[in-house]
């Protein structure tokens, strides 16, 4: 139950009131002013912080920008929850929409601890991964650069098609696609950056490992009678991790090459050709043609051709 002002929680913490307004806002919860709004937790994860800040070298920038990151990505994944639970709540009382209510509530409430646990062992595992990849020299800080390759993976006309579907069926195949994408970038132990509906982002800080990944989602999806075809693009070069994204001419590049790319192929750039050995894959110049932000551009269409790391 709402006990607490902002201002009220400034003085217990002992942050200045606009700082406080900000850590909320970093979450992505409005402004409150000065209505009676938060809770007695609102005051614990207030004091957790600033016990970090005080208690570490962790300073109050960059506590604000980390709860910017979880509360920017954790209210994507609400999104995503509630829907799922929806699916679900509508297959148990598909015609009555009260019941439909009642029931998405339920579920919502029965299975909170449960992923709840799932969300903080996730978390600590996937940290564990980012720590090491940092000690590895495959990621810097944030701000720096770092040499990855970029993938997009871009469903075929994705538009024509979801303007033919019920929403279930057209949420039935985003759901595959971004489960297939996922599991592929897991298997090569790359990193999958976002979805967009009908397209992923993933990197690879491997050229070649990027080119399993692509050879990898073009058998699952494209060899998938549910889904439409796919076609993908790859580039290397520098980026700048920034909030779990990245970002830099590699990205954009990507993406410019999927746009070209036929179905179930993937264009690369020369700096990714650089990077695979000659023996793994088959590689053919297409014409130069403008992109927009790169002037010419020869892409190059590669093909796997044995799926063995070894030589």
């Amino acid at each position: 139950m709402p006990t607490y002002t902002v201002a009220h929680l400034a003085e217990s913490v002992g942050w200045p009131e606009e700082t406080t307004r900000r850590f909320f806002r970093a979450l992505g919860f409005p402004d409150a002013g000065q209505e009676i709004r938060y809770t007695e937790a609102d005051l614990c994860v207030l004091r957790a912080v600033n016990e970090a800040v005080v208690d570490t070298d962790l300073d109050l920038a960059s506590a604000l920008r980390l709860a910017r990151a979880i509360g920017q990505n954790i209210a994507r994944l609400s999104d995503w929850q509630v829907a799922a639970i929806a699916s679900r709540a509508d297959q148990i009382a598909p015609s009555d929409e009260a019941t439909h209510y009642r029931t998405a509530q339920r579920l919502g409430s029965e299975v909170t601890e449960a992923f709840e646990a799932v969300l903080v062992h996730s978390w600590r595992r996937h940290l564990n991964a980012a720590l090491t990849r940092l000690d590895v020299d495959t990621q810097v800080t944030e701000h720096e650069q770092t040499i990855v390759t970029a993938g997009f993976a871009d469903l075929v006309n994705f538009s024509a098609l979801s303007n033919e579907m019920d929403t279930n069926r057209l949420g039935e195949l985003v759901e595959i696609f971004e489960s297939r994408c996922g599991d592929v970038v897991a298997s090569q132990e790359g990193r999958m950056i976002k979805t967009l509906g009908d397209s992923v982002l993933f990197v690879h800080a491997d050229p070649e490992r990027a080119l399993d990944i692509a050879s990898g989602l073009i058998d699952v999806i494209g060899q998938d009678s549910r889904l439409p075809d796919v076609r993908i693009g790859l580039a290397t070069g520098p980026v700048v991790n920034r909030m779990g994204d990245v970002f830099g001419p590699p990205v954009n590049l990507a993406a410019r090459l999927t746009a070209l790319a036929r179905r179930n192929r993937v264009l690369v750039d020369n700096a990714t050709v650089a990077g695979l050995r000659p023996a793994t894959h088959e590689a053919r110049r297409l014409t130069a043609r403008p992109l927009r932000g790169f002037g010419l551009v020869e892409p190059v269409a590669v093909r796997r051709v044995t799926r063995s790391r070894g030589g």
